[in-house]
């Protein structure tokens, strides 16, 4: 890959066996199958107008480009696990498999993957997001009543669930292995932001670790929920109504931690400021683990297939190209 000056900002995620990146124009996952083979998920983007105008209104942008990302992301989450349970499967537990998918409904067939994904986030940011409050209200209720005080302890509470729930999912084999692509997908990147060849061996010369991550976007929700529910404005007298003001602030804290995110990004090359992405970089360390050069050869793979149909639908200007035409199942994407 040539060494370029002002490198593409890209990002991606890591999916059962493979990892998925984002191009301009395209989604691209490639996972890993049982037989050695590497297949891919390629899903054109097809933004609407109006949400490429949101996305350019700070603070909104933030709200928007999650929920986006939790939407585009089950998908190719949900084909990843698909390929790995289709790779146990016999060729008659297969086609029986299929003939019960066809004459069965799930919540996924009815609302879509991507709507399921993004009722996945919503509910799984409330639930974050009033468990701790009510723990905190129930164990220091009647201890003080300085209530910024009360606000800390709620966001230690926070950071000790986070901490734990990542710890004992950690321990599984299968999500290790997915914490070793999230590694890998972070060593590409950061690989190609510094203009070197994209082989695995020059890949793993990188850290792990990566400024701009979802995982440093989680801790930085924590960090800004705290200042904000500080305020004196937002104030309480009950724990539902406590958790009442969380919820309805949660846009905001979402907003502003995603442009806190862009910022630290922003100035991590800068020695004084660039200690203010360090809690976003300690957390990876428990949602990211040391690839192996077969994990990053995937993630090569999946990066230089995003940046290879970019390259040609720029070259073309016209999105119907043969995308998803892959060894992939057609209905795949």
């Amino acid at each position: 890959m040539p060494e370029q000056s002002t490198p593409t900002i890209y990002g991606g995620q890591a999916v059962m066996e493979g990892v998925m990146f984002g191009g301009k124009h395209v989604n691209v996952t490639a996972v890993r199958r049982k037989n050695g083979e590497i297949t891919f998920l390629e899903v054109p983007k097809q933004d609407k107008a109006w949400v490429k105008k949101l996305r350019k209104i700070p603070l909104v942008r933030g709200l928007v480009s999650i929920i986006d990302s939790s939407a585009k992301g089950s998908k190719h989450l949900n084909y990843s696990a698909e390929a790995m349970a289709d790779d146990e499967l016999s060729p008659e537990e297969r086609a029986a498999q299929k003939e019960k998918e066809e004459s069965s409904f799930s919540l996924s067939m009815i609302l879509g993957v991507a709507v399921v994904g993004v009722l996945s986030f919503i509910v799984g940011k409330l639930i974050f997001t009033a468990v701790p409050a009510m723990v905190e209200q129930f164990i220091f209720q009647h201890a003080f009543e300085n209530q910024t005080l009360h606000t800390l302890i709620e966001g230690v509470i926070k950071i000790v669930f986070l901490l734990g729930y990542l710890w004992i999912i950690s321990q599984t084999p299968v999500i290790k292995r997915l914490f070793q692509y999230h590694g890998a997908e972070h060593k590409v990147i950061s690989a190609y932001e510094a203009g070197e060849e994209l082989t695995p061996k020059n890949v793993q010369k990188y850290s792990r670790l990566h400024y701009r991550c979802g995982s440093s976007f989680i801790i930085l929700t924590v960090i800004v929920g705290v200042i904000i529910y500080s305020l004196p404005i937002f104030s309480w007298d009950s724990v539902w109504e406590r958790v009442y003001i969380r919820i309805l602030l949660l846009p905001l804290v979402i907003g502003i931690s995603f442009e806190m995110l862009r910022f630290t990004n922003a100035v991590r090359d800068i020695p004084v400021l660039r200690f203010l992405g360090y809690p976003g970089l300690w957390l990876q360390l428990l949602t990211t683990k040391e690839p192996t050069d077969d994990q990053v050869e995937v993630s090569i793979a999946s990066f230089n297939r995003m940046r290879e149909l970019d390259a040609r639908l720029e070259q073309s200007s016209v999105m119907e190209t043969d995308i998803g035409r892959s060894s992939l199942d057609p209905v795949k994407g």
